[in-house]
């Protein structure tokens, strides 16, 4: 018999993800197999701690932490998220490694040094190399924070994934944290976000819009979304390895094999204390839309993807700074039809909800409002010097914020 279903918001699940570099260099190290084994004792993609889990996807250099239940609260995960990161790199330590936090690694070149996970689920990921080509920023230089939210029946399902529908586009004006590739400023806020969007063109079905069209049922998504993408990707993939529903990449995709909506556009920050602020932003305006305490779930499923996509691009490559002026959007989230800066857009929302009088939260929200998304304090650190010397001072910072648990801020 198996376990029941989670109501809405009745518990959270948190994936993580850091890359492993040197200690001295701070160039990516594919090391990630070592560092399981050596935290198990033995070759293994997964590690389980207990409440919480490592592993590894695809390339070499990663490493995920998850908590391996869903927890009931958020606030108690960024202390446990913390320990865990410390117990990697006490075990990185020895081998002059540690972990880099941020989205991307700034001076990364996929092509070249690349290396695929090569045990268990190598055929897997060849197959999907081989589809898609994973020797890119969009599938290797790209780290994330997912957040999984249950729903207990088709009910809860859509109305759950009409509200985190209309959050994806506005995540990256605070979660941005994704400024440079390449060794300079891309021009993007959060280059990660629009890396991942065009990685799988090859097979558009498997990513669509980013936003996912409006849904009302598992079996709805499955007739709309999940078979045609497999019908799809059949011919590439004649012995099925990847027909499953993870292939999906929308911003957010559910998880029928757990019954939760799993968001995927937000980046991973200087330290756990943000990621989990910012999970808590997140999951404190999704609640409130779900509850319908600003427009009705007919009203939320009615706005066009279109119009979404168009604000997702704007946050993309400006974050908090973005315009946002659809009137339409706007009255969703109980505002006005003046245009709003989307990081004045999100201290609204903070403010409506309540987070920001969260003694927990708010000093780490109000730094993000303040002072912009990791990206902006990026950039602001960097001034007018990208060169690799100074690149690697302020990335040196970043990876000593993620030691300590403290926040990259000007103050």
């Amino acid at each position: 018999m198996g376990v029941p279903a989670l109501h809405a918001f009745a518990g959270y699940g948190i994936e993580l993800e850091y890359m492993i570099v040197d200690r001295h260099t701070l160039a990516v190290m594919p090391l990630a197999d070592a560092l399981l084994q050596a935290a198990s004792g033995k070759p293994q993609t997964d590690v389980d701690r207990g409440r919480f889990g490592w592993s590894n996807e695809i390339v070499l250099h990663l490493v995920e932490i998850k908590n391996a239940r869903p927890d009931p609260a958020l606030e108690p995960l960024a202390a446990g998220f913390q320990a865990e990161v410390n117990a990697i790199n006490r075990l990185l330590d020895p081998i002059s490694a540690r972990l880099m936090p941020s989205a991307m690694h700034p001076w990364m070149n996929p092509a070249v040094e690349t290396r695929l996970w090569p045990h268990d689920q190598a055929p897997l990921y060849q197959a999907y190399d081989r589809i898609f080509g994973c020797h890119q920023h969009g599938q290797a230089n790209l780290q994330s924070m997912h957040v999984n939210l249950p729903f207990a029946s088709d009910t809860e399902f859509a109305r759950l994934h009409a509200a985190v529908r209309l959050v994806l586009p506005i995540l990256p004006a605070i979660a941005a944290s994704s400024p440079i590739a390449d060794g300079q400023p891309s021009g993007l806020l959060d280059t990660r976000m629009e890396a991942y969007r065009t990685a799988v063109k090859r097979v558009p079905s498997v990513i669509g819009r980013v936003i996912p069209d409006t849904t009302n049922s598992h079996a709805e998504y499955e007739a709309q979304v999940l078979e045609p993408m497999y019908r799809d990707i059949a011919p590439l993939d004649p012995d099925g390895v990847l027909q499953h529903e993870w292939l999906n990449a929308r911003g957010a995709i559910p998880r029928f094999d757990r019954n939760a909506i799993e968001i995927r556009v937000i980046d991973t920050q200087e330290c756990p204390r943000a990621d989990l602020a910012i999970a808590a932003a997140a999951t404190a305006v999704i609640r409130a839309l779900y509850d319908d305490k600003w427009s009705s779930l007919a009203m939320q499923q009615a706005i066009s993807t279109d119009s979404l996509a168009k604000i997702l691009h704007a946050c993309i490559r400006d974050a908090d700074q973005a315009v946002i002026d659809d009137a339409g959007y706007l009255h969703l989230l109980g505002l006005s039809d003046r245009q709003y800066r989307a990081g004045e857009l999100w201290r609204h929302l903070m403010t409506r909800t309540g987070l920001n009088r969260s003694t927990f939260w708010a000093e780490t929200l109000r730094v993000m409002l303040e002072q912009g998304p990791l990206a902006r304090r990026i950039l602001r650190a960097l001034g007018n010097d990208s060169s690799s010397a100074h690149l690697q001072q302020v990335y040196r910072t970043l990876c000593d914020c993620l030691e300590m648990g403290r926040l990259f801020s000007e103050e």
